[in-house]
């Protein structure tokens, strides 16, 4: 049976509350990253199926997002919350040792899961990202040069084909619905620079699933920033039709069926 808990830790820019989804008997740990504007809770539904498969699942809420403190969707430089979700990455440490560990990313997540393992690979099994922004979206980023940024919220319809999930993210009063902050893009830019500036090869297993019709983080893009990672393996599923959103798609149980068998693999190497 599931064990479903949310404490708090001290986080580079306040408090951060984490959630936990602790099965009876684990056998390994996922980390996962959520996007912007979201927050962990959303993710309820994936978490307690891995939770089923026999692995914890441990997801902060960004600074800025969800039950976590800070000013809503600021990130003013990602290697905070990196440095964020390295510390709840210690406390998996401290309570799940010696377990062995995978990073899951997803969207603006995937930027940070990623350079979280570009910080320390040797700590994760694997790293999976789903429709990672971590080329950018060049239409998004040329905000930044417009003063004031406009009112251009996400479009819960670019989420997925299943328009329950876009109505429940929008009734969601935990998501951040304005405008993109000029802070938090800069950063953005900034970050997917130094993802393509490392040199250094993940060394790793990566999972890539990517929605087809991805409008928030176009496919081509993402494509050439996946390619010059330097992942030791790297398994890619690309969904026809699908957008954002591939684990709320209407064909999430193959997507979650692709994410399933390559925990499996990486934790039993």
């Amino acid at each position: 049976m599931t064990q479903k808990t949310t404490d708090h830790i001290d986080g580079t820019r306040g408090r951060l509350a984490v959630h936990r989804w602790i099965p009876g008997d684990p056998r390994a740990v996922v980390v996962l990253a959520h996007g912007y504007g979201e927050h962990a809770g959303r993710y309820d539904a994936l978490a307690r199926h891995l939770a089923g498969r026999g692995l914890v699942v441990v997801a902060p809420d960004h600074a800025g997002h969800g039950e976590s403190e800070g000013e809503r969707a600021l990130i003013a430089d990602f290697e905070d919350v990196v440095t964020d979700l390295d510390r709840v990455t210690d406390t998996v440490r401290d309570a799940f040792e010696p377990l062995p560990r995978v990073l899951l990313g997803h969207s603006l997540g995937g930027i940070v899961a990623t350079r979280l393992a570009q910080r320390d690979a040797a700590v994760w099994r694997g790293l999976a990202l789903s429709g990672p922004v971590i080329g950018g979206n060049p239409d998004i980023l040329a905000l930044i040069d417009l003063d004031p940024i406009p009112e251009v919220p996400i479009d819960p319809a670019a989420l997925s084909r299943d328009p329950a999930v876009g109505e429940a993210y929008a009734a969601d009063p935990l998501v951040y619905h304005g405008a993109f902050r000029v802070e938090t893009l800069r950063a953005v830019a900034q970050t997917v620079a130094d993802i393509g500036s490392t040199v250094e090869g993940l060394e790793i297993p990566l999972l890539w699933l990517h929605g087809e019709e991805d409008g928030l983080a176009p496919l081509d893009v993402t494509r050439a920033a996946v390619s010059e990672l330097g992942a030791s393996t790297v398994e890619r599923h690309i969904y026809p039709g699908a957008r954002h959103e591939v684990f709320n798609e209407t064909n999430r149980d193959e997507v979650i069926g692709h994410l399933d068998a390559f925990i499996d693999r990486v934790v039993a190497d």
